[in-house]
């Protein structure tokens, strides 16, 4: 079942900030509603599914959220989250609609604060806890925010923000003793339920995309696509048990994060646990010491960890998530030789909110994405939009039950064509249904009349001992157009020289074709990331492109 342009039912929300800036219905991606699970009734609140409904099922006991101290119950965080909702209407004047920016680190008190927010029909705009002044004054200006309820840690950057963007009128901080702080208004707030008759289709959050440059993309989820991730790839690929504890480093402002860190464990009644900080030491503490079973991170944090599982008990651990960023294959190898766990792969998208692309793990094959999620269907195109044959690399092209939606962006219409998101991805698709990953689509190197994908170079230099990490680009070049050029960090005790790089250079032509091999290698301490973990090649293009003029 598709829906493409039928008529919204009645919002809740009496600020139509929100509604008034979705894109023109015409410019949607069409809606597959192809699983008799993905159909969720018109009125819906996806907090109040998720929190009130389970402690309603018998969870209210049952261990919920652990971090930074603290250890609740659903039932506990049924009622923080209904006497700050209180707060919210009560104290601090939210209208329905309003959106609320949250500030936090990992923690139960900023899962509190977004259902909240959630159940008293306001809209989630959370935010990273590393961002900047001038970069949290781009996302309060595009989403009019009026409101923020903030980690007392983080102040010193929304303050300054405060004081340029106009339009935010409140801090409240949490972790303050003061009269004002969000611990002591909600003390002081009835627990009564919180649950505004929000619409399915009523928007619940703004997410930014993590790789944005220059002006931020907010995309806007409904109540509706909340749930429509919760039952689709967990349901199908990932299947973990109400007996689990999951945790990880995604922040939950990405939505990588806000999946798998609260929303999932939460759709089945299992236990989170919230790391403030998450390196590779803190990740294998929480498997070894607080019997975590279900790791989501990013490649970078498996590659990490495979130097430091020597007297590590993971005897706990059993389902690993990789997503962010293509997952190499000599990294999956390498994790299933030391642990015996099979990583389950992911390609999703803060456009679509979650993974649509995965296979459970045993169908999972080392150096593919995986197969379809029940409840999406993908298929691989050219610029034209016509369906290429299987086994050519073109664009990915997805659709589902969740799509873009662009808050007031013109690139919309680069995202949606034809009723398909086009993720920007670059994928082959092979005749039994996997799909396997290319490249960003402008992460593509055209040398000498040659299309070279930067991550298969950056898989084969992986392959070597010498390489810890790689980012692999085009760089100028005025006979070919482009070289290949890897920026590699060595692992200790390899020396950076001319020596080591023809190794590499030599090993790379043994590993793929010769005409792929990087023909320039620049050995470097550190390689640029996102707040997230994912690589940022646009900026070693730059690095590139200064190099060679």
């Amino acid at each position: 079942m598709a829906e493409g342009n039928g008529a919204m039912a009645v919002s809740a929300h009496l600020d139509s900030f929100a509604r008034d800036n979705l894109p023109p219905r015409a410019q949607w991606p069409d809606l597959v509603f192809t699983l008799p699970e993905l159909h969720y009734p018109e009125r819906l609140n996806a907090a109040v599914e998720l929190l009130d409904r389970m402690v309603e099922r018998g969870h209210g006991p049952r261990p919920c959220l652990l971090g930074g101290g603290m250890r609740w119950s659903y039932a506990e965080l049924l009622e923080r989250a209904n006497r700050i909702a209180n707060v919210l209407v009560h104290d601090l004047g939210l209208v329905p609609g309003n959106r609320v920016l949250l500030r936090g680190y990992n923690g139960p008190m900023l899962a509190a604060c977004w259902f909240a927010v959630l159940k008293a029909g306001g809209i989630a705009v959370t935010t990273m806890p590393m961002l900047r002044a001038g970069e949290l004054h781009k996302i309060v200006d595009k989403a009019r925010v009026g409101l923020a309820l903030c980690d007392a840690r983080l102040g010193a950057e929304l303050e300054t923000c405060a004081t340029a963007a106009a339009v935010l009128e409140r801090i409240i901080y949490w972790g303050d003793t003061g009269d004002s702080g969000l611990e002591l208004l909600a003390r002081r707030r009835s627990d009564a339920p919180v649950a505004l008759d929000t619409a399915a289709e009523d928007v619940a959050l703004i997410a930014f995309t993590s790789g944005t440059t220059g002006e931020p993309k907010g995309t806007m989820h409904f109540h509706r696509d909340v749930l429509a991730i919760c039952d689709a790839f967990p349901r199908s690929i990932l299947k973990a048990a109400p007996s689990d504890l999951f945790t990880g480093s995604p922040p939950l402002a990405f939505t990588f994060g806000l999946g798998g860190l609260l929303l999932f464990p939460l759709r089945i009644g299992a236990a989170a646990l919230l790391l403030e900080s998450a390196p590779p030491e803190r990740l294998l503490d929480a498997i070894e010491h607080e019997r975590a079973s279900v790791l989501f991170t990013a490649p970078t944090a498996y590659r990490a960890m495979l130097a430091k599982l020597d007297g590590r008990d993971l005897s706990a651990l059993r389902k690993c998530v990789s997503a962010g960023e293509a997952l190499p294959a000599a990294t999956w190898e390498a994790w299933r030789e030391r642990t015996g766990i099979r990583i389950i792969d992911g390609i999703g998208a803060t456009e679509m909110l979650h993974i649509f692309i995965s296979a459970t793990e045993e169908e999972m094959r080392p150096g593919y994405t995986g197969k379809v999620v029940p409840g999406y269907e993908a298929r691989i195109v050219d610029d034209r939009m016509r369906t290429l044959p299987d086994g050519t690399a073109g664009r990915l092209a997805v659709r589902g039950p969740t799509g873009c939606r662009y808050l007031a962006d013109p690139r919309q219409t680069q995202y949606v064509r034809d009723g398909w998101n086009l993720t920007g991805d670059t994928y082959v698709r092979e005749p039994d249904g996997y799909f396997r990953y290319q490249a960003r689509s402008d992460d593509m190197i055209i040398s000498a009349g040659y299309n070279i994908a930067g991550p298969e170079v950056e898989e084969a230099l992986l392959r070597h001992p010498a390489v810890l990490e790689c980012g692999v680009v085009g760089a100028p070049d005025p006979e070919r157009g482009q070289i290949v050029k890897a920026f590699v960090v060595l692992r200790q005790g390899f020396a950076a020289d001319p020596e080591l790089a023809r190794h590499l250079q030599e090993h790379v032509k043994a590993t793929i074709a010769p005409y792929k091999y990087p023909r320039a290698i620049e050995f470097v301490t550190s390689l640029p990331k996102t707040q997230t973990g994912k690589l940022q090649r646009y900026r070693l293009r730059a690095m590139a492109q200064d190099a060679a003029t």
